[in-house]
């Protein structure tokens, strides 16, 4: 076989030859699960295509579209009654407590976290506080 003789390959054979050639692998290997992307989309179509003649589409499609529109009905039922819903839910919430229970949880919760931090720090320092036994390299007393 030449270079320049092009058999006609079945994306599958396509893809098996470039898996086993390493010359013209990744060419084969590229085309071929191209090949195969363009064979399922083009199945898929044609099944589409054979099911909205059948009729089964056309009729799934208008039954979707029945329940969108119901959907869609209720959602502006819904939005047409959310301000008179906001503002019967401002006038019945309590105020009062709850933004004193949650700055009180605030403090707690931060001054917690600074004690343990203020511990972990104290005990840190006192484990490199340790003497060396080794002189110092430096004379430690300033002279005057």
């Amino acid at each position: 076989m030449s270079a320049t003789t092009d058999n006609r390959l079945t994306p599958r054979q396509r893809l098996a030859r470039g898996l086993t050639y390493s010359a013209v692998g990744p060419v084969d290997v590229t085309r071929g699960v191209v090949g195969l992307g363009v064979h399922f989309a083009q199945s898929t179509a044609s099944q589409l295509h054979r099911r909205y003649r059948e009729g089964r589409l056309a009729r799934e499609i208008a039954a979707a579209q029945e329940t969108l529109s119901q959907e869609l009905a209720a959602a502006q039922e819904v939005i047409a009654g959310l301000p008179q819903a906001l503002q019967d839910a401002r006038r019945s919430r309590r105020r009062g407590r709850r933004p004193w229970l949650i700055a009180g949880a605030v403090v707690v919760v931060l001054g917690g976290g600074a004690v343990a931090f203020s511990i972990v720090r104290r005990s840190i320092r006192a484990d490199h506080e340790e003497p060396s036994p080794r002189p110092p390299s430096v004379d430690v007393q300033p002279r005057p």
